[in-house]
């Protein structure tokens, strides 16, 4: 195990249009707090990552926001990877996403037969629970992407017997199963009919349901459906980025309170402040000018813009605004992280860089008065009550 010293960070916060550099520090107490609890991040994408370059994560890596020794640094222990799927895949023939989900998972699987003295499959509460107590890190699996289902229940069956435990519904495109937020086309209107039958079908086995990425429609209609707690495995507060749907409004949050789910929130900075997103917006708008002008794009056009015109880097502080509101809206029960890491490329909050960085957050909510208690509820308590309803209500159906 890797001997901690305290964690210092340096976090920028903009203050009357001036940048104030502050230092947190994450105390002896936050590093023995972080790695004495299950902490579980909802939403990491190292499956894709490795998929598309091959790391090896049971040792440093030396790109990439997750690896075993930084991980372990940060008291991570129950991280769920993301089987994604990009969304192109559903309209180039059936079997393609089917396929790519299929590989990731054996990829996880890969992971744990290299380092099985390291990292441990999760299917359940109880495996998370038993594994923490043995010293391993589990390795659950949520699905970002309904479209591996392909229309067929037996593949909703067959991937949850092969691991996965949550299915986000849709990704960056409606689908067969869900309108998508950032799909302006919304063919179905919220849940096409076999996704309002996927929903009581994922309920039936304990499949948790992932509200993040699908329209506020679907959401509600998921709402309306789901006989047990849905999560948001990574989403922000629309509160801080008006106009943006991929966030949850308070409507949403009080929605959630009533079917006792919970939000974990997303670390990317466009996820966080209106500022970043609205840097992205510009880039975009950028590049559709100067493919309108005939303009080829380089490989270096984003970084090239970028030099031009530097990323506004969320904070710490911000992220834990996020956090305090979620709680003061619908209270301590509802809310935990979904970091994204791995997947908002380089976005992620000054003081939140990789999974090493956990105890900073932890030491931000000791300085806000959260309690050791609620601390553990944001770290996992929550989402393992969650989970444990889902697998209680499959036993009896």
């Amino acid at each position: 195990m890797i001997k901690l010293s305290a964690i210092v960070v340096a976090i920028t916060l903009a203050i009357s249009g001036q940048a104030k550099a502050e230092t947190i520090t994450a105390s002896d107490k936050a590093i023995k707090l972080t790695r004495d609890t299950i902490l579980i991040d909802t939403h990491i994408d190292v499956p894709y990552r490795i998929f598309d370059k091959w790391d090896d994560v049971t040792k440093a890596t030396k790109g990439g926001d997750f690896d075993y020794p930084r991980a372990v640094q940060g008291g991570l222990n129950a991280p769920f990877m993301s089987i994604y799927i990009p969304a192109h895949l559903e309209f180039e023939g059936k079997g393609k996403s089917y396929q790519l989900a299929n590989q990731l998972i054996d990829s996880m699987e890969a992971i744990v037969q290299r380092a099985p003295d390291k990292f441990a499959i999760a299917d359940s509460t109880a495996d998370i629970k038993a594994q923490f107590k043995a010293g391993k890190m589990s390795l659950a699996m949520g699905m970002e992407n309904g479209s591996p289902i392909e229309g067929e229940m037996k593949n909703l069956q067959h991937f949850f017997d092969r691991g996965v435990r949550y299915i986000t519904l849709a990704h960056s495109q409606s689908n067969h199963i869900s309108d998508s937020s950032y799909d302006i086309r919304r063919k179905w209107k919220g849940l096409s009919p076999f996704g309002k039958k996927l929903v009581t079908e994922m309920n039936n086995i304990g499949m948790l349901i992932d509200v993040s990425h699908i329209s506020d429609d679907a959401f509600y209609q998921v709402i309306e459906l789901s006989q047990t707690p849905v999560i948001a495995s990574h989403s922000s507060l629309r509160k801080y980025t008006p106009g943006f749907e991929r966030n949850m409004d308070d409507d949403m949050l009080l929605a959630l309170k009533k079917n006792g789910g919970v939000i974990q929130i997303n670390f990317g900075s466009s996820f966080v402040t209106s500022s970043s997103r609205s840097w992205y917006d510009q880039l975009n708008n950028k590049k559709d000018d100067a493919k309108k002008q005939g303009v080829k794009l380089s490989k270096d056009f984003d970084a090239a813009y970028r030099k031009k015109n530097p990323f506004p880097f969320a904070s710490l502080e911000q992220v834990l605004d996020h956090i305090d509101h979620v709680v003061e809206l619908i209270g301590i029960d509802y809310v935990g992280i979904g970091s994204d890491y791995d997947g908002v490329g380089d976005s992620l909050p000054i003081g939140l860089k990789d999974v090493s960085s956990y105890p900073n957050l932890v030491q931000g909510l000791m300085d806000r008065g959260y309690s050791d208690t609620d601390i553990k509820k944001i770290l996992s308590g929550n989402m393992l009550r969650v989970w444990q309803q889902a697998e209680e209500y499959a036993k009896k159906h």
